[in-house]
């Protein structure tokens, strides 16, 4: 290829970045959009029902989603990372059943909400090393741990929830600082925090280029297998967390709590970013698509739409979700095809 050529085709890649179409600018401002879009569907549902947005309501829907914001966290990273985990909905059960049995059996406060959290960092450490020194495919492993983390929860309990929980601990679930619920504080600090590390730690950026090319990421130097490990311990360690403080709120310990959570936050996640393929996502984007979620899920409340409707209306979402992900991962590689010719 003679000089003229190269110059020719290089100033040909610069006017397709510099000019990008309209529908690759729309899937760069991802997030700006769902903004929009929740602000639409938000003021569209309060002509409709006229008490959308009250106080009551907005309270009500925030501590809805509150424990699944911290689970967000975790998802983002497992997706990001190119994996993800089915298991946080049995995982958040499992951590709350610890906990409460902890408390039942007088430990102090602290101590019994860390053998809730360490339970699930046991859950995320035997996924993740199953995963990396195994070799299990991750749909696998999570699926697996579903099982075994809800039959825990029931065998404990055997299938009654644990009530008569200590006063003190409902403070970390019911108590206010300012007049601002402590569950969603605590969710709001956790998707800060998550959001900083994601985007600005070195160690949190590593999963970015594990879930983009792992063979690249390991020739690179990075250590595949103990970014994977720490994925999964991170996720499973917060499902447990949100569980603990969820039976703070509730005042019960329910083995069959989270039932389907897993699904949600997935499909909150791929809405608010992430890509199944990895190395795309934020946790910020990751708490738009929930609140996205939480919105569609609230309206149908207010409009007295039976619950079966809503359970299809949820899989029709997580369906358009992957299907979204998929069409513009398609068309990004189309584009950037393009821009090399």
């Amino acid at each position: 290829m003679d000089d003229a050529t190269a110059l020719h085709q290089a100033s040909n890649r610069d006017d397709t970045i510099k000019t990008p179409n309209l529908l690759t600018r729309l899937l760069q401002v991802r997030e700006l959009a769902l903004i929009l879009l929740i602000i639409v569907i938000g003021a569209a549902l309060h002509l409709i029902t006229g008490r959308f947005f009250t106080t009551p309501n907005l309270n009500a829907i925030s501590l809805g989603f509150a424990t699944s914001a911290i689970i967000v966290f975790g998802m983002t990273a497992a997706l990001v990372s190119g994996g993800f985990d089915l298991s946080v909905g049995s995982v958040f059960a499992m951590g709350g059943v610890a906990a409460a049995v902890a408390l039942r059996a007088d430990l102090p406060i602290p101590l019994a909400m860390l053998c809730g959290v360490g339970s699930g960092i046991l859950a995320g450490l035997i996924n993740g090393l199953l995963i990396t020194k195994v070799q299990i495919n991750p749909f696998i492993t999570t699926l697996g741990m579903l099982g075994i983390a809800r039959g825990v929860s029931l065998a404990i309990t055997e299938g009654s929830p644990l009530a008569q929980l200590p006063t003190d601990f409902l403070i970390y679930g019911q108590g206010k600082i300012l007049g601002i619920p402590n569950l969603i504080l605590i969710a709001l600090i956790t998707i800060l925090i998550g959001d900083i590390l994601m985007r600005r730690s070195s160690a949190f950026r590593q999963i970015y280029y594990v879930g983009g090319n792992e063979e690249a990421a390991r020739l690179s130097g990075i250590n595949v297998d103990r970014v994977k490990l720490g994925v999964y311990v991170l996720s499973a360690m917060l499902a447990a967390l949100a569980g603990v403080l969820s039976v703070s709120r509730f005042t019960v310990a329910d083995p069959g709590a989270g039932s389907g959570e897993e699904l949600r936050i997935i499909a909150a996640c791929i809405i608010g970013g992430c890509s199944l393929r990895g190395g795309k996502g934020t946790v910020i984007g990751g708490l738009l698509g929930l609140i996205f979620v939480g919105f569609i899920n609230n309206g149908m409340i207010l409009l007295r739409v039976p619950v079966y409707w809503q359970q299809l209306a949820m899989g029709v979402v997580l369906l358009l979700a992957v299907g979204f992900d998929t069409f513009s991962q398609r068309w990004q590689g189309r584009s950037r095809g393009k821009k090399t010719v």
